[in-house]
C-alpha cells in the first residue's frame, strides 16, 4: 500500500559514492587552505591582502619559498609574474613580517596536504568520467544550467538519478528535497521556521550553484537579487535551488529538451509601468525622505500639502 522508497541503480549508486567522496575532500582541502592563511596572520604576513588567491602560481612560489627557508620579502616579491608584477612594492610590504623555522615547518606539511588532496580530486574527477559516461546526454543538458557545470551535473545525477518517473511533478522532486515553500500558521499567526532538513548532499549542491549566479546577467540571478531585497538572503537561496530543481526535472523528463535563459529583465518585461513606478518612487521616498506620489505617469514631489516638483 505504500510506495517504495528511492533506491537508484547500482551506477547511480557507485556515481554518487564518488561524488560525496569529491566533496569531502575538497571541504578538506579547503579547511588546510584556511590553516595556511591562518599561519601566514600568524606571522604577520598579509600577503592575502594583496593576491586574491594566495594559492595561485604566483602565490604558491612564494608560499615554497617560505617553507623552504627564505625570508627576504624582495626576493619573495619579485617571483610575482603577469599583472602581479606591478604590485612589487605592495608585495614586499605585505611579506614583511616575523615568519620563522617553525611557521616554516608547518606551512611545508600543511601545502603536502594540500598537494595530496589536490591529486586525490584529480584522481577523482577520472573517476567520475568514466561512470558518468553513460549519462553523457543528462550532464550535457545540466551544465547548461548556470551555476552547475560537469561536476555539478554528476553529483545531481548522483542524488536524484536520471528517472524522472519517481516524481510525478518537478513540485514533487522539489517537495522529496525539501526546498519546497512552507506555511507554518497556528491560529491565524504565522511562525519562521527554517528548511526542513533534506538530502545535505543535494542541498550543498544546489548552495554552490545558487552562490555562483547571485552576481549573473541571467535570470537566475535576477531572480536571487528580486527575492533578497524582499525575504533576505538566505531564503533567496532556497528559492534558487527550487528553481533549479524544477529546470533539472523538466530537462531530465524530455530527452529533447534545452536550457534557455528568461534573461535578467525577465520580471522587468513583465511588470506593468504603473506599478513598477509606484516601486520606484517608493525607493526615492526612502532615500529622500519626502512623500512622491504617481500622477498621470509623472512623478511629484509633495511637502506639507504642495507640490514642490513634478
Amino acid at each position: 500500500m505504500f510506495r517504495p522508497s528511492l533506491v537508484h541503480p547500482e551506477p547511480i549508486r557507485r556515481l554518487r559514492d564518488f561524488t560525496r567522496y569529491r566533496r569531502s575532500l575538497v571541504r578538506d582541502r579547503t579547511r588546510e587552505k584556511q590553516r595556511v592563511e591562518k599561519l601566514l596572520e600568524d606571522a604577520q604576513i598579509k600577503l592575502s591582502s594583496v593576491i586574491s588567491d594566495i594559492f595561485g602560481v604566483s602565490g604558491r612560489d612564494m608560499l615554497d619559498a617560505l617553507a623552504a627557508g627564505r625570508r627576504d620579502p624582495k626576493v619573495l616579491a619579485d617571483m610575482a609574474r603577469t599583472r602581479m608584477r606591478g604590485k612589487t612594492e605592495v608585495l614586499v610590504e605585505a611579506l614583511t613580517g616575523f615568519f620563522t623555522d617553525h611557521h616554516a615547518v608547518l606551512l611545508s606539511m600543511m601545502l603536502d596536504n594540500i598537494d595530496r588532496l589536490t591529486a586525490q580530486i584529480d584522481t577523482l574527477d577520472g573517476r567520475i568520467g568514466e561512470l558518468v559516461a553513460p549519462f553523457s546526454r543528462q550532464v550535457e543538458q545540466l551544465a547548461e544550467i548556470p551555476g552547475i557545470g560537469w561536476i555539478g551535473a554528476a553529483e545531481l545525477i548522483g542524488e536524484i538519478g536520471v528517472d524522472m518517473t519517481r516524481f510525478p511533478t518537478a513540485a514533487h522532486l522539489v517537495s522529496w528535497a525539501k526546498f519546497a515553500p512552507a506555511v507554518h500558521e497556528s491560529a491565524g499567526t504565522k511562525k519562521q521556521k527554517k528548511r526542513p532538513k533534506g538530502n545535505p548532499w543535494l542541498a550543498a549542491t544546489l548552495g554552490n550553484a545558487a552562490g555562483a549566479v547571485t552576481r549573473s546577467r541571467t535570470f537566475l540571478g535576477a531572480r536571487y537579487r528580486r527575492v533578497a531585497r524582499r525575504r533576505g538572503k538566505s531564503k533567496a537561496m532556497v528559492a534558487i535551488g527550487n528553481s533549479i530543481l524544477t529546470i533539472v526535472w523538466h530537462l531530465l523528463s524530455n530527452p529533447e529538451a534545452r536550457f534557455h535563459d528568461l534573461g535578467p529583465d525577465y520580471y522587468d518585461t513583465r511588470i506593468n509601468a504603473e506599478r513598477r513606478a509606484r516601486n520606484l518612487a517608493a525607493a526615492l521616498e526612502a532615500v529622500t525622505g519626502q512623500k512622491i506620489i504617481i500622477r498621470g505617469g509623472k512623478a511629484i514631489i509633495i511637502e506639507s500639502g504642495a507640490a514642490l516638483l513634478e
